[in-house]
């Protein structure tokens, strides 16, 4: 038991030096922003101490190659990886001041999450700390733990990549599985940059924009979000930014190698050609106020910044929309994103999934049990069998995400908000939307922003890894003569 915790110390003494080079990246901002060079000390200081730890860590505990861990306490692993990731990237907002620790820690949270909720004044931010903000997003989009596996060794990286909950094997290998990806998700966001330019969108704007849209992150750099463009034009370009991330890379790679037929032959690609329409039309009719056009807009691009779970938003004031509107809102952010993509919620999968499920009940209490036909589902030009224990799995899964979502909505109505304001805002967090109506801002109760803190964090990671971490820990802590 000593070794393993030793194992898994040696590798956040590698990672910690990859979070350090990460803290340097905002300063090449500096070519274009030199008057920004008075913030070089809130990136430099964490930076350097973060790459000298870690040089320290494997100087004197490397990493041998036969050295693994065993499978289960790759959760711990990355559980571990996310907080160090989180903490050492929240120095540069207590260097700079005007932060708590806890505000600070829900910024890089939200970052790292893709959530997009905020507690920083955008339009006097500093463009080194706007930047470092989209870098999270573009971290946490691809994936941290992605990232990290690339150093390490191929054998062993792969059980790190997995214990996040990633089964997108593209290629044979982790090395040309990441870069396949990488190739992918870099190709969008340059595509985003450049369209947003073209509609006229300033170059930094465009940049962190494009960034935020692909991973679905939704941190935007003016206060007013999109709204603030007052462009159609950047709309559609974000809509289908928001739309490319919150689809699973296995589809992208397959319309790069032209399979066009597999990749819509899909059961998530299926359900969101068909939900997505309903929901933005019922949206439109919710709305009475306003040219046609403009509240087809509205509809459209707030449904598809719901279900993509990204957080962008053309409405300065959620509150003041139709109930019907807000409610679809909220169950369009349950729902959420396509599996293995950047997008968080449900997914869609596990409501297809689950969806079968009830189907399957409802037939069988119909027909004779012998009678009824096996339930298949479609992946990727597939026709597959869909099994009793993965129905089970997802109907497990379903139903603690629905009580976190009560017990967090329950936290924030004890704070004096409405039921309705307290499940658009905690089902943004544990969703990792980002879409808020001003309960969690910067003069937000340390309580709400840590409850916040904890959905976005079991929202991003899915909660089954966390509950195994922390099982996993609690039961050697009860053991701490193996410790």
């Amino acid at each position: 038991m000593k070794e393993t915790y030793r194992r898994i110390l040696q590798y956040l003494g590698r990672f910690i030096g990859i979070i350090g080079i990460i803290q340097l990246v905002p300063l090449a901002l500096l070519v274009f922003y030199p008057e920004e060079i008075r913030w070089i000390h809130c990136f430099a200081i964490p930076g350097i101490l973060s790459i000298g730890l870690s040089y320290l860590a494997n100087l004197l505990y490397p990493i041998q190659s036969e050295e693994r861990l065993e499978t289960h306490y790759y959760s711990l692993l990355v559980v571990c990886v996310w907080i160090v990731a989180i903490l050492i990237s929240a120095v540069p907002w207590l260097i700079k001041g005007g932060m708590t620790f806890t505000q600070a820690v829900f910024e890089m949270t939200s970052g790292y999450s893709t959530t997009g909720l905020s507690v920083v004044d955008v339009e006097n931010c500093p463009h080194v700390f706007l930047f470092f903000r989209s870098l999270s997003q573009f971290i946490g989009g691809v994936g941290l733990v992605l990232i990290v596996t690339n150093f390490f060794s191929q054998r062993y990286g792969i059980h790190i990549y997995m214990a996040e909950g990633h089964t997108d094997r593209l290629m044979p290998t982790l090395m040309g599985n990441s870069r396949v990806i990488f190739t992918i998700y870099l190709g969008m966001i340059a595509i985003g940059t450049l369209a947003y330019i073209v509609a006229g969108v300033p170059a930094f704007d465009a940049v962190n924009t494009s960034i935020a849209a692909v991973s679905t992150g939704g941190f935007a750099v003016r206060a007013d979000s999109i709204g603030a463009y007052s462009s159609f034009a950047v709309e559609l370009i974000t809509i289908a930014l928001m739309l490319m991330g919150a689809t699973t890379f296995v589809i992208h790679f397959l319309v790069l190698r032209g399979k066009w037929k597999e990749a819509f032959d899909h059961c998530e690609v299926r359900f969101l050609v068909v939900f997505l329409p309903i929901i933005t039309l019922l949206s439109f009719a919710s709305l009475n106020d306003g040219p046609v056009f403009d509240r087809f807009r509205i509809a459209l691009f707030q449904m598809v910044s719901c279900i993509t779970t990204t957080g962008f938003a053309t409405v300065n004031d959620f509150t003041v929309l139709p109930a019907a509107m807000f409610s679809l809102m909220i169950f369009a952010m349950i729902i959420g994103g396509e599996s293995e993509s950047t997008g968080g919620g449900l997914k869609q999968y596990r409501l297809i999934v689950s969806l079968k499920g009830i189907f399957k009940i409802i037939r069988e209490t119909i027909y004779r049990k012998g009678m009824v036909r096996p339930i298949y589902i479609r992946r990727t030009g597939r026709r597959e069998l869909l099994e009793e224990d993965e129905m089970l799995s997802v109907s497990s899964y379903t139903i603690l995400y629905l009580l976190l979502f009560l017990v967090g909505s329950f936290v924030f109505t004890l704070f004096g908000y409405s039921l309705q304001d307290s499940m658009f805002e905690f089902i943004s967090s544990l969703s990792t939307v980002g879409l808020t109506v001003g309960i969690t801002g910067a003069s937000a109760h340390p309580i709400i922003l840590w409850t916040s803190i904890l959905g976005m964090f079991f929202g991003r990671l899915e909660i089954m890894v966390i509950i195994r971490a922390i099982l996993l820990g609690a039961r050697d802590i009860r053991h701490k003569e193996n410790l």
